[in-house]
Parts: structure tokens; sequence; C-alpha cells
């Protein structure tokens, strides 16, 4: 059976928001409760889902004010799917959606820098951040010491 990739609203009101959080935990990329995960891809203007007989083995969002700056995030794939292309797909496709931002912007885990540089994304040298939990940040290579 081909994958089924869904876009936008498409898939929010069936999405399996136990699913998605164990797709981000097995990636990994961290243990994102079912409920926050409802509520950021519901804020977010792109979603992107791929399914594989019925299983979710990728996701995706990008949070977009619609003209000027589109943030993409939360790229998951399955780990038996990684190493296939499906990430760039999942990161061209948010790109495509994003198109007619005047900026497209993205974190990436500390490490994976050049598979996004291969995708167009270039480093930001202005880029500054405020998080919850600035010690966890630190540790994971998205901010340094000042």
């Amino acid at each position: 059976m081909a994958l089924e990739w869904r876009y936008s609203s498409e898939g929010m009101a069936d999405a399996d928001w136990e699913e998605l959080s164990n797709l981000y935990r097995i990636a990994p990329l961290g243990d994102k409760k079912p409920a926050d995960l409802r509520i950021v891809f519901s804020n977010s203007m792109f979603k992107c889902f791929v399914y594989d007989t019925g299983k979710l083995i990728a996701a995706g969002r990008a949070v977009a004010d619609g003209r000027d700056c589109s943030y993409i995030c939360d790229i998951a794939v399955a780990p038996d799917r990684q190493g296939s292309g499906m990430g760039k797909e999942m990161v061209a496709a948010l790109v495509k959606l994003s198109a007619g931002h005047k900026k497209i912007i993205l974190y990436a885990v500390a490490g994976k820098e050049p598979f996004y540089r291969k995708l167009g994304f270039r480093r930001m040298l202005t880029a500054m951040a405020i998080f919850a939990n600035a010690e966890q940040a630190m540790q994971s290579g998205l901010i340094g010491e000042e």
C-alpha cells in the first residue's frame, strides 16, 4: 500500500494523539504529552502526517503567521523509516506549504545541522531564545553559556 500523506487541517479530527506522542518518544525527540500535542498541532498553520497502512510513521508542523514568518518544528520519523528520505520529504512539504513567508525558520537537533543545510537552511547569527528549561536546552546543545 502507498503511503498516505495528510496535510494542514486534514487528519486533525481523527488524529490519534497517543500514537503521535509515541512517535516523538521513539524518534527519539522527547516526551511530548498527547494533550499538549493536540494543542500545539491545532495552533499550527501547517501540519503533515504520514501513514503506512493506517500506522503513523512521520509527522511535522509549522507555526506560521501567513506572511512574515513560518517556524518548522517537531519533525519526527519512526526509527525504522529514518534514512529513507522521509524526513527530507516532510521538511520539503512544510517549506512548500510555507511559501510566501519572508522567512522560514527551524531549530535543528544538535548534530543535525548538515541535514538541514542540504535543504537550503542557513545558520542564523542573531537568533536568541528563552527556554522554560534552560538547563535542558543547554545540555541538548540548543543554547550555550554566555
